[in-house]
This record gives structure tokens, C-alpha cells and sequence, in this order.
């Protein structure tokens, strides 16, 4: 054992344990069975969470270097909580940085070096009595996470020093335990040479993050278990293979047994002779497979007794019986082809960065099961070990990464250039890279959740990483290994067992899968969910059932890292990278997840969660047919509620049981009622969970599909008897009639006052636009560069030409205009006033060539801010675009202007609706207007503010107090993308060709 630390070990790689004991199984055990149901709150663990006196230095000359010592007085220190990060608490500095290193630009260094005048520095000390169970006997300290390298004294007397950021380091202390007050000190350090290992895409914190505790073990215990519970070939009978590891102080026998989750006994194996090391085997007939779908854990029982049949230990320890493996090149789970429907997931909490919460993850596992995502990435390093028994539990999929990413050292400004990559091929560097592998597997290889182990993230390749996989393929031959590195540099193609890419397109994903293609294909990133993205997620999905060897992917990524601060005004708000004075910075980079950092849901997760869903469900007028693409589940579990609707207004209704059995399909005939009236009806079928289930409450609608009809019949036209009032002004056009007054303006170039009632509700006339508030994924492919003409078209177009023409109940007024754009563009306005108070409102774009194309073409209106409500017949209920909104349905929804405004961090293009028929935006007493469609739906959008102060604001809260409700009703707008939001141009059928003409109308009413 070492007994002196030394600070040449911060950048020495082949120095990163010391004293530190081996890793081993996360398994819990307890001295009486009753004590089980206590799970983490084990007697033989004490917690040392909480209040901790704490000191914080720049670097490593300015710390206190004594403060470790019994006799140095730390009455002085301040408090800081742990779990948690300093930066969080009010020292240093948080700083969001994607690739490159941190020190970039601040200090010239090379692997393995640190920088020697800012390496922050925190010293901890926590006072404690240790507690009765836990004396006199051997006792462990357990540091669940602390980053990055630190150094650890117990009542003076060096203890170790670990580096790894999200595995545990664990020490033995009990030669250094007394009686009465302990002192423990740590000694944290944000950098060391680790560091070039952990350069994720995330905030760059410090400190202890995760739990820290004190544990004893009994005379004898169970120090290490793998246990390895696969399946037969016919699926049906399991194999379960114990490798046991025992630290023994006397003689003591072993009885292990399974039972099933009603408490029967299912197998058992009886008083074995305890040795260090035991290898059992046992089968389990007609056994209960576990999966995302069915997840069943059975219980395995290791006791330890004693020659009298004493109990000395009792181990329990959850087991998922399931078979993964690669047949054929392709990925089958328990027999059954596997497609992961996955997201990406950091740990984050917006208040307390990486040092989560047990609700915090119970609320991301329920948000999973609810929106159908099946598997999840630990991007990128392991998690909080209570995190997998969580998806053992749920059901959720995972691929388990270890803690390796070295970015920065091989890509710099997009480029591949390995030149001084880590930890390549370097021979000092490898110890380190086994170590993360190890520490991984071993404390989190009896989970049944983790079908992958990968060997980290983005770090390029060599025979470093290659050892990872061989660690892995020689310890479990149960899981497969990833590595998405490999597609920079081929030679290393072995290490990774499957095609994993990042941000392919869907035709290059097809042109790898129609080469003779020698291994199954995942994303492990995929639909950068940036700001307002996630469009063309439907072209991804579409390649499930076209491609076998296809397997799905993992969205980039599930939760916005944003930090909550609160303002000179006690506001609390959300901020990103480079709101700190963080230099590097990636800035917003940072917020890509399909829910906000504070948890709430943004409107891209309505996508995914139609999309994975594993249950199709499509009706018509006659029944519904439903696809069951579970692999192992049937429909027995869910109602179907089946009803129709008439803009709104539902007209039947039916709940069924419908038993369709995996991956199959069945068509039910429904007994609707004849429709005899004229319009348009939606037929819908609602899959509903029939009972609680540990995600969701009975009723949660987990699938939906419909089916719209439109009963049409040839009715005599409306005769209008009233009569129109032309008054002819100047410059002004007024138009009079019974209920309204209009009046156009010659000058402004339209509708400069539309009074209903004698209530007036515009502001100003009216515009033509073809901007939109520029999106994160527009940044990133130059879209507003290429597109700035169409900004200021809207914005400073000017009016050519003006018609006024009379008839019959009727007044028509044309308006032509030209855009000042490189290649001339003109654009028309025709108003039509009818005698009932209608406008018709048609706009015509004349296409020309040689210009971009177009963001949206539509009107905007500039209304009073009263009129912030609004309810619209039209697809929905969230936000949604042509390239997303496969997920959406037809339907009457009601939402206010402000609720519209999507919480994206930097403000942009949001709040849009497509399919629209109709919208009232009115007032709080129901006054307001109402827009209707006219041959073909529209697009719509309402909000408080207009696309322009949209664009202008970096921040939420740098947006203007609201002073008008800016209603856009839009003939088409272009998709948002996502394959990535650094290039990737939305796909070109979601496009608006510029070359093309545009013919678009609508109808103005009172509301």
C-alpha cells in the first residue's frame, strides 16, 4: 500500500489508482432477510451525503496543502453541498464546450500535461461518527462519481487517489477508523491527465457529483458476482450460470436459490461448501424471457450460513433471462429481431448539473416508456448505477458506454487529423483505457438491460480501443461491443461488432445496406434534436421494415443541458454555453433534447412517440386495422377506444378489447353509424393502457391512428342580400356593410382597418412574407446566408400596381408588388369583399428561376394583443411542420399566443400548425376573427411576437414585453431538418421551390 500522495500523479496517465480496491458487482446485501426490503437503505452502508466544510483554490499552489491533517483546524472552511459540483454552488466557473479541449486557447498543452496555474482545486472534509453496524468490521469508502482526479485522508493517514470520472473508487479504511469523530479530507482536482480521456460534449464541472458511503462487510461475504442468465435455443428454458467471488474469514456454506415474482420456488442449490471462488450452474424450465416489452425479473438468493444453519449473509439479486447475439448479421434478441428505438441521455438536472436525483430518473424512465422509446445510450460514460436497475425494471434497452472521449484530440474544426489522438496507440495510455472498460463491466454486468457495451465516444482508434473489445469478448460472451470510431479509420473495423454511424443521411444508410453489407447498422446519433428539429425522423423509421440488417438508432439527445440561474429580478431562467463568460465555448450547442432542461416537454417529442411506437394502428370507415410490431407483447393489455369526430364534436364513440399477438396484424370490423350530414369527419382508434401499469395510469393513450372522410354534397350557394357601401378616398378605399367597416389603403398597400361590430382589430395592413425566424438547423447549413433575399422581401417590398374592381355584392382590390431581390420577383395581393363581411384574401408568387428557395410564403397580421387566444380545427395539438408531423391529428384544439411560444433557447421559427381549416383568435370574451381556408388548408401560426423580434433575441428573456398577437396564415412553410445542424439541408420534398408559382387563398369573418 502507498502512504505517500504525489501531485506529479494529475499528469501522469499510467497513474490512475492507487490503493484503490478492485471494481466488482453493484449487488446489495444485507445480515437478516427482513432487512431486503430496505434496497439501498442496507444496515451496512452509512451515508456521508450532506453539509461538507469545503475550501476552493484555483490551482494547486493556492490550495491549503495541510488541511487533511487531524490537528489543522477547518472550522473556517465554508459548506457545500454532496453530491454536487462546485460550479453549481458558486465557485469557478461553468463552461459548455463541445470538441475541443477547455484550455483551448488559454494554455499550450499536449497529452498528458495540465496546466499548472488554472486547475481548480476543492478540499472537502466531512466529520463523522461511525455508526454501530458497521464496527467492527471491515469497512470500505465508496466515492460513486467524483470528477475528475482526487486524493483521499482518513484522520490524516493517506487513503488513495482515483481518477475516472463515473465509475465508483473504492478504498479500504478500516485500519483508519476510530472511536468517537472520524476526519475524512478529499482533494478534488477539475483536471488531470484524465482529462484528454473526458473531453465530452458537455459542461465542464467538478467535485464529488454522486453518492459517497461508508460500507462494512460480514465475516464472510459475496465480494463479486456475474451472473449470467441466457436462454436455450427454443427460447423457452433458461441457463444460469453463477460465477461467485467470496472473501472468507471462517468456515461457511452457500444456499442459493431462484424465485419468481410471486414468491414461488423455482430451482435451488443447497449448503455448497463456500471457496473464493464458486461456479454454479442451474436451468430454469418454462421460463419467463425478459425484455423492453416484458420485462420479468425472477430473484436470485445467495445466502451465506455458518455450520449451524446461522445466516451470516443474504445477496439478492434481480435477474432477467434473455438471449442477445448476432445471427446472420443481424442483432436478435431472445430469437426475435431487434430495433432500437432509442434516445442519446446525459444526466443532467438544470439545478444540479450531473449529481441527478432518484426522481429525476424515475421521471426520465416513465417520460421513455410513455413516449415508446425502447432503449437508450449512456452517452458517454456509465451512469448512476441506480439508473440500470431502473431499466431492468421498466424495460429499457441500453448501450453501455464507457468513459472515454477524446474528441478534441483528432477532429479539429470538423477534420479528421489524428496527428496526437489519445489514447490511439500509445502504450501509456492503455492501462488507463482497461481500467474504464473494467470498472464498467464488472459493476454493471448483471444487469439484463445492457444488451451493448461500448467503448466510448468519438475518440478516433488504435490498439488501445481494440483492447477494450477484446476485454469485453473475453469476460461476456452474453453482449456484443460498439464502437462508432471505427468509420474514420477502418483498419480497427474490428472493434466494433456492429455499423455504427453519426448523422448518416437516410441514403447513405441505404447505400451501406445495398453493398453486401458484413454487419448490422445502427445510429448510435442521429436527428440532431437542436432547437426546432426532428424533421424527417419519418424517413428514418421508414427504413425498418425495408432494410433487416437495419436496426434502428439513438436521437442526439433526449435532454436540453441548460443551466437555471436567477436574474437581477429574482426571474429564474435557463442559460447555455458562453452565458458565463465561458471562453471556449460551444455556446447553445448544448441544448439538443426532445424535452427542456427544466423537464418539461417540448412539442418534438409528439414525433418520436408516434414513430417508435411499436403498435400501427389504422382505421377507416369500416374498422381499423392493427399492426402489432411488438416482438413479444400482445394488445391484452390496452383498450381501444374508437370514435368519430366532426370538427371537434365527437359523434360515437366505442371502447373495445381487441387481442392482436405479436408481430402480427388483425382487422376488426366497428359497427359506425351512417353519416348522412355534409363534412368532414375523422375516424380514430385510441390505444389506452387498460390498467396502472409502474410508467403510466390507467387510460395513458400509448398509440393512435385516424382515418379523415369528407361527405361533400353539391348545396345551393348562399344567396346574399345585404349590400356594400364603396366609399372612394384619396388614398383610402372604405367598404361598409351590416356589422363591419373596412377600409383599404392605397399608400400602406392593403387592409388598414377591418371593424366588426365597430370593434376594430388591425393594426397595421397586412404583409406577404417569406421569412421565417431562422432555426438553430438553418444556421448550421447557411440556410439564412442563402436566403437573406427573402428576409428583406417581405419586409421592403413595394407596390406597383393597384385595381379596384366593383360588382355585384362584391368589391375586388389588387394590390401587386415587387421584392427586392437580385432576380426581380413580384408578388400579388387580391382582396375580395363580399357583401356578408368576408374577405377573401388571394395571394399569388410568380415563380421565377435562379434564386433560393423560399422559407414560407403566407400573410402576416399584425392584431391587437388582447386577441391572444386562439382555437383552431387542424392538426395537431403540438407544434408541427410538414417534415414532423406524422405524429399529429386532425382535430379542434385551443391554445393562447404566450403557451404557443415553444421554449427553445435561442428564440426561433416556432408555434407552426399545418392542415389547418379553420382559426377564431379572439379576446378573453370571445371576439376576435376567424380565418378559414379556401380549396386547400393552410399553415398557421400564433404568437406574441413577430418573426422578426423573433430573430433578433439570443435569449428568451431578451424579448420585448408583449405588444401585439402576430397571426401568420402561411400557404406552405419549408421543414425544419435534423439529420444534423451543422449542414444538413432539409430534405428536398419539404422544400419551396423558388421557380415555382404560388397560388394561395383564404377567407376573413368575424370570429
Amino acid at each position: 500500500m502507498i502512504k505517500t500522495p504525489s501531485i506529479e500523479w494529475l499528469s501522469n496517465p499510467e497513474v490512475f489508482r492507487v490503493n484503490r480496491i478492485d471494481a466488482h458487482s453493484d449487488h446489495l446485501y444485507y445480515e437478516n432477510k427482513e432487512d431486503i426490503k430496505l434496497g439501498y437503505d442496507m444496515p451496512l452502508r452509512q451515508s456521508l451525503n450532506g453539509k461538507w466544510r469545503f475550501s476552493y483554490a484555483v490551482n494547486q499552489d493556492s490550495r491549503i496543502k495541510d488541511f487533511y491533517k487531524e490537528d489543522y483546524d477547518c472550522s473556517n472552511f465554508d459548506y457545500i453541498n454532496v453530491p454536487g459540483h462546485i460550479q453549481m454552488q458558486g465557485y469557478d466557473k461553468c463552461q459548455y464546450i463541445n470538441t475541443m479541449y477547455p484550455w483551448d486557447g488559454h494554455d499550450e498543452l499536449r497529452p498528458p500535461h495540465i496546466s499548472k496555474t488554472y486547475n481548480p482545486v476543492g478540499s472537502y472534509v466531512k466529520y463523522f461518527n461511525i455508526k454501530d453496524e458497521l464496527k467492527g468490521k471491515k469497512t470500505f469508502i465508496s466515492f460513486q462519481g467524483v470528477e475528475t482526479a482526487f486524493y483521499v485522508w482518513l484522520n490524516g493517514e493517506f487513503i488513495g487517489y482515483s481518477e475516472d470520472t463515473f465509475t465508483p473508487s473504492e478504498f479500504e479504511i478500516s485500519e483508519y477508523l476510530k472511536d468517537g469523530e472520524n476526519k475524512l479530507a478529499v482533494e478534488v482536482y477539475k483536471r488531470s491527465s484524465a482529462s484528454w480521456l473526458e473531453d465530452q460534449d458537455f459542461w465542464r464541472f467538478s467535485g464529488i457529483f454522486r453518492y459517497v458511503y461508508l460500507y462494512a462487510i460480514p465475516e464472510c461475504h459475496v465480494d463479486n458476482i456475474f451472473v449470467k442468465a441466457g436462454l436455450d435455443d427454443s427460447y423457452t428454458e433458461g441457463r444460469l450460470n453463477l460465477d461467485i467471488n467470496l472473501k472468507l474469514n471462517k468456515e461457511c456454506f452457500v444456499n442459493i436459490y431462484l424465485e419468481d415474482n410471486d414468491r414461488n420456488l423455482i430451482c435451488s442449490l443447497e449448503k455448497s461448501k463456500a471457496e473464493n471462488i464458486l461456479n454454479k450452474d442451474m436451468k430454469v424450465y418454462n421460463v419467463k424471457p425478459w425484455s423492453a416489452e416484458t420485462p420479468y425479473l425472477y430473484n436470485l438468493y445467495i445466502e451465506l450460513v455458518d455450520e449451524n444453519d446461522e445466516l451470516i449473509e443474504i445477496v439478492r439479486q434481480r435477474v432477467g433471462f434473455r438471449r442477445f447475439e448476432l445471427k446472420d448479421s443481424i442483432m436478435y434478441l431472445n430469437g426475435k429481431r431487434i430495433l432500437f428505438k432509442g434516445v442519446n441521455r446525459h444526466e443532467f438536472n438544470c439545478e444540479k448539473g450531473r449529481a441527478i436525483t432518484v426522481e429525476d430518473m424515475l421521471w426520465d424512465i416513465k417520460f421513455f416508456k410513455q413516449h415508446n422509446i425502447n432503449s437508450v445510450r449512456t452517452s458517454h460514460y456509465p451512469n448512476n448505477s441506480i439508473w440500470y436497475d431502473l431499466c431492468d425494471e421498466y424495460g429499457i434497452y441500453l448501450i453501455d458506454e464507457a468513459n472515454l472521449e477524446s474528441h478534441g484530440s483528432w477532429q479539429k474544426m470538423g477534420e479528421c487529423e489524428p496527428s496526437w489522438n489519445v489514447p490511439g496507440s500509445i502504450p501509456e495510455w492503455k492501462g488507463a483505457v482497461l481500467d474504464r472498460a473494467e470498472s464498467m463491466f464488472e459493476r454493471d454486468k448483471n444487469h439484463p438491460s445492457i444488451l451493448i457495451w461500448s467503448c466510448g465516444n468519438e475518440s478516433y482508434a488504435g490498439t488501445n480501443i481494440l483492447e477494450m473489445t477484446k476485454y469485453f469478448h473475453k469476460n461476456d460472451d452474453s453482449r456484443l461491443v460498439h464502437y462508432e470510431g471505427v468509420f474514420w479509420n477502418r483498419e480497427f473495423d474490428e472493434i466494433s461488432d456492429m455499423e455504427s454511424r453519426m448523422y448518416a443521411k437516410p441514403k447513405d444508410i441505404e447505400e451501406y445496406l445495398n453493398n453486401n453489407p458484413k454487419k448490422p447498422y445502427i445510429s448510435c446519433e442521429y436527428m440532431h434534436a437542436m432547437g426546432n428539429s426532428c424533421g424527417g425522423l419519418n424517413l428514418y423509421t421508414e427504413l425498418e421494415d425495408k432494410y433487416p440488417m437495419y436496426q434502428g438508432g439513438f436521437i442526439w439527445d433526449y435532454i436540453d443541458q441548460a443551466i437555471a440561474v436567477t436574474d437581477e429580478d429574482g426571474e429564474s431562467k435557463l442559460v447555455y454555453g458562453g452565458d458565463f463568460d465561458d471562453r471556449a465555448t460551444d455556446y447553445c450547442f448544448c441544448t439538443d433534447g426532445i424535452i427542456y432542461a427544466d423537464r418539461t416537454i417540448s412539442p418534438k417529442a409528439q414525433e418520436v412517440k408516434y414513430l417508435f411506437s411499436n403498435i400501427k394502428i389504422k382505421p377507416d370507415n369500416k374498422g381499423v386495422l392493427i399492426k402489432n410490431n411488438n416482438l413479444f407483447k400482445g394488445t391484452e393489455s390496452y383498450e381501444f377506444v374508437c370514435y368519430i369526430e366532426n370538427e371537434g364534436n365527437r359523434i360515437f364513440e366505442k371502447t373495445m378489447l381487441i387481442d392482436v399477438d405479436a408481430e402480427s396484424e388483425k382487422y376488426v370490423e366497428i359497427d359506425y353509424p351512417n353519416i348522412e350530414k355534409n363534412g368532414e369527419f375523422t375516424y380514430n382508434v385510441s390505444m389506452i393502457l387498460k390498467e396502472d401499469t409502474l410508467w403510466a395510469e390507467k387510460g395513458y393513450e400509448v398509440a393512435f391512428g385516424q382515418a379523415i372522410y369528407n361527405k361533400l354534397e353539391d348545396l345551393d350557394s348562399e344567396n346574399i342580400e345585404d349590400k356594400l357601401e364603396v366609399v372612394h378616398g384619396d388614398v383610402n378605399v372604405g367598404i361598409k356593410g351590416k356589422g363591419f367597416n373596412m377600409m383599404f389603403s392605397i399608400q400602406e398597400g392593403g387592409l388598414i382597418s377591418l371593424r366588426y361590430d365597430d370593434k376594430e382589430y388591425i393594426t397595421r395592413a397586412p404583409k406577404t412574407s417569406f421569412f421565417r425566424a431562422t432555426t438553430d438547423n438553418d444556421r448550421g447549413n447557411g440556410h439564412n446566408f442563402r436566403c437573406s433575399q427573402w428576409q428583406i422581401a417581405g419586409q421592403h417590398q413595394k407596390l406597383v400596381d393597384f385595381k379596384l374592381k366593383e360588382e355585384e355584392n362584391k368589391v375586388i382590390l389588387e394590390y401587386k408588388f415587387i421584392m427586392p431581390t437580385s432576380v426581380e420577383t413580384t408578388n400579388t395581393v387580391i382582396y375580395t369583399v363580399t357583401a356578408d363581411g368576408a374577405i377573401n384574401v388571394n395571394l399569388k408568387y410568380k415563380g421565377v428561376e435562379g434564386m433560393a428557395e423560399i422559407p414560407l410564403y403566407g400573410m402576416d397580421f399584425k392584431l391587437k394583443k388582447e386577441l391572444g387566444n386562439f382555437k383552431y380545427y387542424g392538426l395537431g395539438p403540438d407544434e408541427n411542420y410538414i417534415d414532423r408531423n406524422e405524429g399529429t391529428r386532425l382535430g379542434v384544439f385551443e391554445n393562447t399566443a404566450m403557451n404557443n411560444m415553444s421554449k427553445y433557447l435561442i428564440p426561433q421559427e416556432c408555434g407552426n400548425r399545418t392542415g389547418v381549416r379553420w382559426v377564431k383568435v379572439t379576446d378573453d370574451n370571445g371576439e376576435g376573427l376567424c380565418f378559414k381556408y379556401d380549396k386547400k388548408p393552410f399553415e398557421l401560426s400564433v404568437l406574441p411576437y413577430s418573426a422578426y423580434e423573433i430573430e433578433n433575441a439570443m435569449h428568451i428573456d431578451e424579448l420585448p414585453k408583449v405588444n401585439y398577437t402576430w397571426v401568420r396564415i402561411i400557404d406552405k412553410q419549408m421543414g425544419v431538418g435534423g439529420d444534423d445542424s451543422w449542414g444538413a439541408p432539409v430534405h428536398d420534398q419539404y422544400l419551396i421551390p423558388s421557380c415555382e408559382d404560388i397560388d394561395f387563398s383564404f377567407t376573413i369573418t368575424k370570429a
